[in-house]
């Protein structure tokens, strides 16, 4: 949290299609994120690797002070578009990336910073990162913490379900960070503080 970044929301997921009419179907029914189609801001189909990082490189702030770029992948699910080549070429831009994934595929290497966030009812493949970052309460054992606390993460937080209960489901995630002291809170700053 902070940390300047541009945010390259891919479209397209592998546990909801994002249409309304398919969510109570799909594998991850929670999500609050508009990941269909192209028409967001800066949104385009690119063709080429190049294309991509120069449309992102365009929206890193102009600054006189040494930060080293930065881009947060997201989705929908990066990972099914995120590749070798895309990868090496922000590299090539000196950019850092990360990634926010479910977790069903395994990330690609050389990705500076992965946090998983894993979904009820979905097999989890990339079961090691620097953070995992659990959608808290999922109805679902699946998604129990006590599942993931083993697991080969840096940190462990946990994120309050954004749904009409948010306010109890932030006073459920902050007891159980304070009864299981390895798990710390998540919170969506931006939606907090009014950005997009």
């Amino acid at each position: 949290m902070g940390r300047p970044a541009v945010f390259l929301r891919f479209s397209g997921c592998n546990l909801w299609s994002g249409r309304e009419k398919d969510r109570e179907k799909a594998i991850c029914r929670f999500c609050d994120t508009d990941f269909r189609g192209v028409d967001g801001i800066g949104g385009a189909k690119y063709s080429t690797a190049q294309e991509l990082v120069k449309a992102v490189s365009a929206n890193w702030p102009k600054t006189k002070h040494a930060i080293s770029p930065y881009v947060v992948c997201t989705g929908g699910e990066p990972l099914l578009q995120l590749d070798k080549e895309l990868i090496d070429e922000f590299h090539r831009n000196s950019f850092e990336i990360g990634v926010e994934t479910n977790g069903t595929i395994l990330a690609p290497e050389n990705i500076d910073w992965i946090c998983v966030s894993p979904k009820a009812n979905s097999t989890l493949k990339q079961i090691t990162g620097n953070e995992i970052k659990l959608v808290y309460p999922q109805i679902e054992k699946s998604a129990s913490p006590h599942l993931f606390q083993n697991m080969n993460f840096d940190f462990f937080f946990l994120q309050p379900l954004d749904d009409k209960n948010a306010k109890l489901n932030t006073e459920l995630s902050i007891d159980y960070c304070l009864k299981n002291p390895q798990w710390r809170l998540s919170i969506q700053s931006h939606k907090i503080l009014g950005l997009p």
